[in-house]
């Protein structure tokens, strides 16, 4: 993680760190090395950031790359009208930081799955199509995926980022997906968003518990991170003397599960691009 020294606050989130650096600055003027924008993809409102050079990472505490933070209503389960558009919009996205014509990928499934706001990787990977073992002869309409599962430092004694590269130099994909819990400045976003760069990510930077980063400088393959802000640090309601304790959702639980479906499908259909979302549901249940 690049580290920020404008503001103290930590957050995963690029478009939060971007608003927050505005907060600072008294003179309206615009952040150099970082372009932001508004768009929308299948009705849903998604926030572009781009952190251009080493002035916007030094700025946003960020890694050079692009950032996308998709904004949910407060229902997006299966049974949600904008569960849909929301898989689509996850995959265009996904697609957009470099899924596009990778025919080998890796999907890293971190956090702990003892620890409900952690676990939405390990929640993901069960929705997730595995083919890699697949005659691609046999099942053309598939491309290839392995999952690792590979759990936290605490109850495995390895870095995350030591097994997953182990796992690169034995399947030798063209393209790592790494999915984890976020850490979010804003309560009103927690279990609200979503976030895909094609930067890589930092495990546990949000919440002051920096691990050994997965991108393309350390694994030598490009990395795509995808996650959902479910904490954040109880300091940003101005308490100080709570800060490095962590608050998350009263249906931390349910929120969590349907976002893991939600990213799942969406990777699925990145990934397998022949796939429709009924097809997803026949092969996951």
């Amino acid at each position: 993680m690049v580290e920020n020294t404008v503001f103290s606050i930590r957050t995963d989130m690029a478009d939060e760190a971007h608003k927050l650096w505005s907060g600072t600055c008294k003179d309206n003027t615009d952040l150099k090395g970082v372009k932001s924008k508004e768009i929308k993809i299948h009705g849903l409102d998604i926030n572009q950031i781009d952190i251009l050079d080493a002035t916007g990472e030094q700025a946003l505490g960020k890694a050079r790359g692009k950032y996308f933070s998709l904004t949910l209503p407060e229902l997006f389960d299966r049974g949600s009208e904008i569960f849909s558009p929301a898989v689509l919009a996850i995959s265009q996205l996904l697609k957009e930081c470099g899924v596009q014509n990778k025919d080998n990928v890796l999907v890293a499934a971190l956090g702990n799955p003892d620890i409900t706001p952690d676990a939405l990787g390990n929640l993901s990977a069960s929705n997730i199509l595995v083919t890699a073992h697949l005659n691609k002869t046999s099942f053309p309409q598939f491309s290839s995926l392995s999952l690792c599962r590979p759990g936290v430092l605490g109850t495995s004694g390895i870095e995350s980022a030591v097994q997953v590269r182990a796992l690169k130099d034995i399947v030798h994909p063209d393209l790592i997906i790494a999915v984890d819990a976020l850490a979010g400045s804003d309560a009103g976003r927690l279990c609200r968003c979503i976030q895909i760069s094609n930067a890589g990510i930092s495990p546990g930077s949000g919440v002051a518990n920096n691990r050994a980063e997965l991108s393309e400088a350390s694994l030598g393959v490009s990395v795509i991170s995808i996650g959902m802000p479910t904490v954040m640090d109880a300091a940003c309601f101005g308490a100080e003397n709570c800060r490095g304790m962590f608050v998350t959702p009263r249906s931390i639980d349910s929120k969590v599960r349907h976002a893991a479906r939600l990213i799942a499908y969406g990777i699925n259909l990145a990934v397998h691009n022949s796939l429709s979302i009924d097809d997803i549901d026949a092969l996951v249940g």
